[in-house]
């Protein structure tokens, strides 16, 4: 038998128990993946995505069948795999904390791709950080959508040395505030299309307007075997309130609207200095 909600025990548990009402919605497929020794290993990755291609059905699909409302991973920075790729660019690593930008810059307007490298750069400079240099994401487009490409950004990695020596979490919060700042000074310039999925030196998300079994396959990063993590959190949105666009919230691989607006008001004081 179909049961209705809210039943009668709904209204009882929000009375005297932890049962929120207002948190009732449709929701996304999420899921988590942790190592219990701590250690990053390539088996965390690997069971994330086989944990978001379990919830592909929270998802909706386009009608070209190829072009959902978005999935995600959001996973611990490999370092060993970022530290290659700061030697391919002719640095050598540092031996204190790293920091990766998951960026999603204007694909067809040049000038405007090239605006928004400035103003990333300049924030980041200003702050007195060390820039390692630029990585444009390899990215498998043929296995997305007509929509889901016609509105593809360039995805592009920025490497950021902790030159300042300060601590993980001073690191981290300098690194919010700089994010701000990219945005407002991006705002101001009238460029609408930068866009920061990530930008820490703990974490980093990978993500888009596809389906969550594409996932991986878009991101060859993910398939590569030095592409470890300790943890690793995954969502395909169910974008109930809105049309599909890229997932939104910075901090998570997506973020409905509820969620959201909770993440929004827990930043307002770090907001401030920015």
């Amino acid at each position: 038998m179909m049961t209705h909600y809210p039943t009668p025990d709904h209204a009882r548990l929000a009375e005297q128990g932890m049962y929120r009402p207002d948190m009732e919605s449709d929701a996304c497929g999420v899921g988590m993946v942790a190592a219990t020794d701590g250690k990053p290993s390539r088996r965390v990755v690997e069971a994330a995505i086989e944990a978001l291609r379990a919830v592909w059905h929270r998802g909706a699909v386009d009608a070209d069948g190829k072009t959902g409302d978005g999935a995600g991973l959001h996973v611990e920075i490999p370092v060993g795999f970022f530290h290659e790729h700061i030697e391919r660019a002719g640095h050598k690593p540092k031996p204190n904390l790293l920091a990766v930008g998951q960026i999603f810059l204007p694909r067809t307007d040049l000038a405007a791709q090239e605006a928004c490298r400035t103003i990333v750069e300049s924030e980041i400079i200003d702050f007195g950080y060390t820039i390692y240099g630029w990585r444009q994401v390899p990215v498998n487009i043929g296995v997305i959508g007509e929509k889901a490409n016609a509105t593809r950004p360039e995805i592009e990695q920025i490497m950021i040395a902790n030159s300042k020596g300060v601590s993980e979490e001073i690191f981290e919060t300098d690194l919010y505030v700089i994010r701000r700042r990219i945005e407002r000074a991006a705002a101001e310039e009238g460029i609408g299309e930068l866009y920061i999925c990530s930008l820490s030196c703990r974490s980093v998300i990978y993500k888009g307007m596809f389906l969550a079994e594409q996932l991986s396959a878009f991101y060859p990063d993910l398939l590569d075997e030095r592409f470890v993590s300790n943890f690793a959190i995954v969502s395909s949105a169910l974008f109930d309130q809105h049309l599909p666009d890229l997932a939104p919230g910075p901090a998570l691989p997506h973020a409905g609207p509820q969620w959201r607006d909770q993440y929004a008001e827990g930043q307002q004081q770090l907001d401030a200095r920015a």
